[in-house]
């Protein structure tokens, strides 16, 4: 047999496939892609340089490399990304679950943890997309009843689906932010919403456009989703209860303001793991 269709040859020929397509991480990509197709992980992948691919797995990367040189997101390829621990379904029906995004979680999850088990906690996760924020929270904190929402039907068929993968039990809701729930109140609102101002959508990264522009169009200056939120969120929290979002880049401040306008109290930034303030939180006014 050839060395063409080797290991170690094809992951050359896919980085270099990548590089010229712009992709930013092509040797990393490459190795995801191989591995998975594959069906072994990437060290192993990379002990195993020798070794030949079927002419079946040839087609299969063939097929999956160019698409990934025409910018669908690796993560769309692959059907998976990992997050808090937990393997997540993605598709283009939602917006890929972010590491910065578990910032939000670690706070949610905390006030959670304070509130201890009884009477059970009631969380409700805003603009919920794959899912990925509510069955962290259920995962993580098994005793708190989860409610999810989002107005997008394909995002909550995704969700449902990456609930029953998981064997985690959260209710979904169709429905715009609160609309979706009723008048019930709860114990922890957390959201992800929509924060990039409208005119910048299009000029995000190639791999970004390919996600559902509604889980990313902010309106105008990016702040209508906070707007809503702030104006909303008092009459659903109870006593106990804290709201916190996640921000973009710069916003953290005016969100933070806009929550103090609501009446909202104990509003501050939450700083994620590079010293970014990601999540702006607050408690429920006359929260002790």
């Amino acid at each position: 047999p050839s060395d063409m269709a080797d290991v170690r040859h094809t992951l050359l020929e896919a980085t270099r496939a990548l590089e010229r397509a712009g992709v930013p991480d092509p040797r990393l990509d490459a190795e995801w892609l191989l591995a998975y197709v594959l069906g072994i992980d990437r060290l192993a992948m990379r002990m195993s340089g020798t070794a030949q691919l079927t002419p079946q797995q040839e087609q299969r990367m063939a097929s999956l490399l160019l698409s990934r040189t025409r910018r669908t997101p690796l993560q769309y390829l692959l059907g998976t990304q990992g997050f808090y621990g937990l393997e997540i379904q993605t598709d283009a029906r939602a917006l890929i679950p972010r590491q910065e995004t578990e910032t939000l979680c670690e706070t949610g999850i905390a006030h959670l943890r304070a509130l201890g088990p009884l009477p059970p906690p009631a969380a409700l996760d805003l603009c919920t997309g794959s899912g990925a924020i509510a069955l962290a929270l259920r995962h993580e904190c098994p005793f708190a009843q989860v409610s999810a929402s989002d107005a997008s039907a394909e995002a909550l068929s995704l969700a449902r689906e990456n609930a029953r993968r998981l064997s985690l039990s959260v209710d979904f809701f169709a429905g715009d932010l609160f609309d979706a729930v009723g008048e019930r109140r709860f114990d922890l609102i957390l959201s992800n919403p929509p924060y990039i101002p409208s005119d910048e959508c299009a000029r995000l990264q190639p791999e970004v456009l390919r996600e559902p522009r509604m889980a990313l169009d902010g309106g105008a200056d990016g702040l209508d989703f906070y707007r809503r939120i702030a104006r909303e969120a008092p009459a659903r929290l109870t006593a106990r209860g804290m709201l916190a979002v996640e921000a973009g880049d710069g916003q953290a401040p005016v969100v933070a303001a806009l929550f103090e306008a609501a009446g909202l109290c104990g509003v501050e930034a939450v700083s994620d793991l590079y010293g970014h303030a990601r999540v702006v939180r607050a408690y429920a006014a006359g929260h002790l």
